[in-house]
């Protein structure tokens, strides 16, 4: 199972020096993979959460990747709504291209009403223009004379019923966000369900989790799985692939646009774990 690191790519404390920082600390603590979010118009509802500055995701991924070697860039979503899906696939191809294959396209169909008003897109109408932009997508990369032999994962974001059967319909992966253990278990199965009405094989799951360290035991069942003491974290991190989890993406932030200016607790958390995961992994390779 591989281990990625959801990157702030917004608020007060982030700058270029910053992303920089964060990229380095990822890849040097061996994680596989690096992953941002998406806002185009900083409207009032996004900027609650996630305030400018905000790095668009292509822009900010090409460059880190002439700042890396190793760990794969990817997008936590990146919303399909908001650009026309052959631009999508254009910039896509060419991120992948420039980092040599390490790019995954994580989609998801958005929430900021304010956002859709001020780039004239219906809200209403966000489910269905996801699904034409990812079958579009998908047909322009299968012009192999346009864009050669691609092989770029895209993962399919939504909690819903509707994102899962989206992720079956279109996705190589479906990636829930900030999910319970509990819930997990039971999406998996749901998942399972999904692509079997369907005649296919099911997507990989590729959960994104919350990281929140805590000193002592996290209980109760709002417990989000990668909350609580290490010994938690590291049971989730189990758990998870024991479900079968692909790919685990770990998220340091917590809501609080504060905490872009003090990056350190949650790198040492990143630390924490990967100090955990080392020697797991060591052993997993002896057998």
């Amino acid at each position: 199972m591989k281990i990625g690191v959801n990157v702030p790519n917004f608020g007060p404390g982030t700058d270029p020096g910053v992303l920089r920082d964060w990229a380095q600390t990822v890849e040097g603590l061996g994680f596989d993979l690096l992953m941002i979010s998406d806002h185009v118009a900083i409207t009032p509802d996004v900027a609650e959460r996630y305030p400018a500055p905000f790095y668009e995701p292509f822009t900010t991924l090409s460059w880190l990747a002439g700042l890396t070697t190793r760990v794969r860039l990817g997008t936590t979503v990146l919303i399909a709504p908001y650009r026309h899906p052959l631009l999508t696939a254009r910039m896509a191809a060419n991120l992948d291209a420039l980092s040599s294959g390490r790019f995954v396209l994580g989609v998801g169909v958005g929430w900021a009403r304010k956002e859709f008003a001020a780039l004239g897109i219906p809200f209403g109408r966000r489910g269905l223009l996801t699904d034409e932009a990812l079958r579009d997508l998908r047909e322009a990369w299968s012009d192999t004379a346009s864009y050669g032999n691609l092989n770029i994962p895209v993962w399919v974001g939504g909690n819903s019923d509707a994102g899962l059967r989206r992720a079956v319909r279109f996705g190589d992966a479906w990636h829930p966000l900030r999910p319970t253990m509990p819930w997990s278990r039971e999406a998996v199965d749901r998942l399972a369900s999904a692509a079997h009405e369907r005649g296919v094989a099911a997507p990989a799951f590729a959960p994104r989790i919350a990281l929140r360290l805590t000193t002592s035991p996290v209980t109760g069942p709002e417990r989000l799985a990668g909350e609580g003491a290490i010994d938690q974290i590291m049971d989730d991190l189990d758990g998870l692939r024991l479900l079968g989890a692909d790919t685990v993406v770990l998220d340091p932030y917590h809501g609080d646009p504060r905490e872009t200016c003090r990056p350190q607790p949650a790198r040492q958390a990143l630390a924490t774990v990967a100090a955990h995961i080392t020697p797991t992994r060591a052993t997993t390779e002896q057998r």
